[in-house]
């Protein structure tokens, strides 16, 4: 299965070898609502940038974070996981493999206006 072949061009997003996908993520805590609002960091650096109504409270927001991921791609939740970040704003998130190649990106390239140049 070639994973790479039906993901968005995106620079938060890549593929591991083992075709699992790491998304970089910039989370906003203590939002009016949880919405995707754009791209955040610098060029080789970049993350989605995320509100979160979630208050970062024992894991509360990080479980909502990896609820919203997979609700926004359709997949299972159980497929997201975070790789990094627990305590941080500054995120990454593995969705496996198996999921990814059937994920819909459609959301994310909306909100970061479609694939890098």
């Amino acid at each position: 299965m070639n994973t790479s072949a039906t993901l968005p061009d995106l620079p938060f997003i890549r593929v591991e070898k083992n075709g699992d996908v790491l998304l970089d993520v910039h989370v906003v805590p203590n939002a009016a609502k949880t919405q995707a609002v754009g791209l955040y960091g610098e060029a080789g650096q970049m993350a989605l940038r995320l509100r979160l109504q979630a208050p970062p409270v024992d894991g509360k927001a990080n479980q909502a974070l990896m609820k919203w991921l997979a609700v926004c791609l359709g997949i299972p939740q159980q497929a997201v996981t975070l790789a990094r970040g627990e305590t941080s704003r500054r995120k990454q998130l593995r969705v496996q493999a198996s999921a990814a190649s059937q994920a819909t990106w459609d959301e994310l390239l909306e909100v970061t206006g479609g694939p890098a140049p």
